[in-house]
C-alpha cells in the first residue's frame, strides 16, 4: 500500500491543486457577452426561446442587427432591447414609453402607435421567416409549454 508519507504528500498536491482551480476560476471566468446569446421569452402561448446567433449566423439565416433592432438604424451603440420600447402595455393611449422620449420630444411621437412586445414580434418575425422562406410560421413552432 501507500506510506503516510506518500498519503499525505497526495492529499497536499489535491488540496494545492484545488485551491489554484478554484483560484483561477474565479480570478480569470468568463466575460459576459455584448449581447444575449440566447432569450427565453414567457408568454401566455408558451414559452419562446429566441437564439440570437442562429439569426445572425451567415450559415444560418444571417440577418444584421438592424434587421430587427430598427431604431435608430445605422447606431450599433444605441440598439436597446425589443421590450424597451415595445413593452407589453405600449399600444394603449398612455403617456408615451419613457424610452422613447430619451430620443423623441413629446410632441414627435404624440400620434405615434407603438406595437406591444408580442404584436411587434409576430409582425417582425414571422414576416421575416416568410422573405426568408426560413424559420417556423406555425404557432406550436415557435411557443412551447
Amino acid at each position: 500500500m501507500f506510506s503516510k508519507k506518500e498519503l499525505k504528500l497526495a492529499y497536499g498536491l489535491a488540496i494545492c491543486l484545488l485551491v489554484i482551480g478554484a483560484l483561477s476560476y474565479a480570478a480569470f471566468s468568463a466575460k459576459e457577452p455584448e449581447e444575449p446569446i440566447r432569450m427565453m421569452f414567457t408568454v401566455a402561448a408558451g414559452k419562446v426561446l429566441f437564439d440570437h446567433k442562429a439569426h445572425t449566423s451567415v450559415m444560418d439565416i444571417g440577418v444584421s442587427c438592424f434587421d430587427c433592432h430598427h431604431h435608430p438604424e445605422g447606431d450599433e451603440s444605441s440598439l436597446r432591447a425589443c421590450g424597451d420600447c415595445h413593452s407589453p402595455q405600449s399600444g394603449s393611449e398612455e403617456q408615451p414609453n419613457q424610452v422613447c422620449l430619451e430620443c423623441h420630444e413629446a410632441d414627435e411621437i404624440e400620434e405615434t402607435h407603438v406595437l406591444n412586445r408580442g404584436d411587434a414580434f409576430h409582425a417582425q418575425c414571422i414576416d421575416c421567416h416568410k422573405d426568408f422562406e426560413a424559420g417556423p410560421v406555425d404557432c406550436m413552432a415557435c411557443h412551447v409549454r
